[in-house]
């Protein structure tokens, strides 16, 4: 017989019935009734309910037993009565009478309970992270990642994929987040950086000959922390493809989401042909490139609507003429809601540094007229050309939003979902897949007004190379493409670039000369004047993927040892100082400005 248990704390059941079993565990709750103690014994897999007589010499000790203790019990499988069968667990039909017992290994007293998902203070939670991961919910959604890992490890190979490891130590790239570097001893005064992606490596195994390619990458960029970004480090699957065009690798990626999601979640898939959308339409459409397309409300451009002479809506006419735009959301069948609905909305713009949301409701009694605040700004011929545009009916509202395009597109994205919400019109019980394509290959920086990549430098310009108009960079789309669920961005990717007069064509308009290329991608350049193949890739976050599964909206709930909002990690006490002795082996030298 084993040492410590015969079963685990989710196997035993009727079948088991009056056999000798040994079970380890964690004290996961105590219930005394007097002359009879329960104990939940806790496992991985799962708990067993535990019960011990008074008369047994064992039971003064366990009741004294703090919680969290691990302790192996050796006894009798029994039924439990008819009214106290638990159907909620597996082991709930029966119950272990214990005749003896050890403690394993005791436990302090708890900074925090372990038997409820109660919320704690993420400080507590970090720092004592070992005992926030026995919790069920998330050492459950802890298990579902490492079984997600496992399904696409098995899925991408079945496609025909093979796993390789890229370096973890490489150079600074010029793109993208700050990079984590690390000195080096046996070279003093340079830095590795550790990757933000393997985007070169990748490429470099497709100019090896290797045509499909997959890993589970760590990636590392010093960012500040958000609800959906680790700070530090985060994982992705990384993909790249050989001989493929952008059709290719949206083939391989929707079937492997579809899998998983079908095989991990009870929810409906809204498409299993994930639907392509124009960056430009879901700016306009949606006001983001991340649309939640369980929400069905559409964002409308109504500026023309404003050179009309019977508008009479002067505040909007005027900032039209200074170059703003107007735009709608339509909320159907809402003429029956009290006012403090519209109001709130209203108030919430503002809260969010708008100046508020206009609005009016569609009525008609001899005439289609609008009700509301500035409704009788709108003679019945506009309002009818609005609801051609919009496709409103009478009884609908129509919010209005007027601003500068970036303004605009934030408080119509955001306003879109809030109007949603408040008339729970956002199906909670489906996951609704995209592609957003045809992006641009540049943008103008706001702030320095310079052309700059707008995603990534590598990526294939679309059209014939011989008919590009690189006089108008900011016409320029390339084969770029991201992947989002519910509102949420899984991934960006592209068609790469494979032609190295091209890419200093390219990289010239955003300002870097063919030195400056040559020495910031010198491994990336030299490989693709080796005979390149025109290939492809993407690389969908593994941390989104769990959240958007286990239904959290936090980041740090689907990973094991996340940091904290500073990127410190509370538990181990990182980062820390280094001794002067470290120092001096590596020739640093710390400057402490105060």
């Amino acid at each position: 017989m084993h040492k410590y248990r015969t079963h685990n704390c989710n196997e035993l059941n009727i079948k088991n019935k009056s056999q000798k079993i040994i079970l380890s565990g964690w004290v996961n709750k105590k219930r005394d009734h007097g002359n009879l103690l329960f104990i939940d014994l806790r496992d991985n897999y799962g708990l067993t309910q535990c019960v011990i007589d008074k008369s047994n010499s064992f039971f003064k000790s366990l009741e004294k037993l703090q919680l969290e203790s691990v302790i192996k019990v050796e006894g009798i499988v029994i039924a439990r009565s008819a009214d106290t069968i638990n159907s909620e667990l597996k082991t709930g039909e029966i119950e272990v009478k214990i005749e003896s017992f050890e403690i394993l290994g005791h436990c302090k007293e708890l900074p925090m309970p372990i038997f409820t998902d109660q919320e704690y203070a993420e400080e507590i939670r970090l720092k004592y992270r070992f005992l926030d991961l026995r919790r069920k919910k998330i050492h459950e959604n802890i298990i579902l990642r490492s079984k997600v890992i496992e399904f696409i490890r098995s899925e991408m190979t079945k496609f025909g994929f093979l796993e390789f490891q890229t370096p973890i130590l490489t150079s600074s790239s010029p793109e993208g987040a700050r990079d984590f570097l690390v000195p080096s001893r046996l070279n003093p005064g340079k830095f590795y950086a550790l990757p933000q992606a393997p985007q070169q490596f990748k490429q470099l195994i497709m100019v090896a000959g290797f045509d499909k390619y997959f890993q589970i990458a760590p990636c590392f960029r010093d960012e500040d922390a958000r609800a959906d970004r680790s700070p530090g480090e985060f994982y992705q699957l990384d993909l790249e493809m050989s001989f493929v065009e952008q059709e290719d690798v949206f083939e391989v990626v929707e079937k492997l989401m579809v899998n998983i999601f079908k095989k991990f979640s009870n929810k409906k898939l809204k498409y299993e042909k994930f639907p392509k959308i124009k960056f430009e339409e879901t700016m306009l459409k949606y006001g983001t490139d991340k649309p939640d397309l369980r929400n069905p409300l559409i964002i409308h451009d109504l500026t023309k609507i404003f050179s009309r002479e019977d508008v009479k809506f002067e505040i909007f006419k005027k900032l039209v003429k200074s170059g703003s735009f107007v735009r709608a959301i339509v909320a159907k069948k809402t003429k029956d809601r009290p006012r403090s609905f519209f109001d709130g909305i209203d108030k919430w713009a503002k809260e969010e540094g708008a100046s508020g949301l206009a609005y009016f409701i569609l009525e008609k009694n001899n005439n289609i007229s609008a009700k509301g605040p500035v409704g009788k700004f709108f003679s019945e011929e506009s309002l009818k050309e609005i609801m051609n545009i919009t496709s409103a009916e009478i009884g609908d509202s129509i919010f209005l939003a007027c601003a500068k395009t970036g303004d605009l597109e934030k408080i119509t994205s955001l306003a879109r979902d809030k109007i949603a919400s408040s008339l729970g019109i956002i199906n909670e019980n489906e996951f609704a897949f995209c592609w957003i394509v045809d992006y641009p290959m540049f943008e103008k920086d706001q702030i320095t007004n310079k052309i700059k990549f707008s995603h990534n430098p590598f990526s294939m310009p679309q059209g014939e190379v011989k008919k590009i108009d690189f006089k108008n960079p900011l016409n320029i789309k390339a084969y770029q493409y991201d992947i989002v669920c519910n509102g949420v961005e899984l991934s960006s990717g592209a068609i790469r670039n494979h032609i190295p007069e091209l890419m200093y064509k390219l990289f010239s308009i955003a300002g870097y000369d063919k030195d400056k290329v040559d020495e910031k991608f010198s491994g990336m350049i030299n490989a693709l004047s080796y005979g390149a193949p025109p290939h492809g890739g993407i690389a969908p976050g593994i941390d989104r993927i769990i959240m958007l599964l286990a239904e959290e909206k936090n980041i740090r709930e689907v990973t094991m040892f996340p940091m904290n909002q500073n990127a410190q990690d509370l538990m181990m006490s990182a980062p820390s100082e280094a001794s002067s002795d470290q120092l001096k082996e590596l020739n640093l030298s710390i400057n402490k400005n105060k």
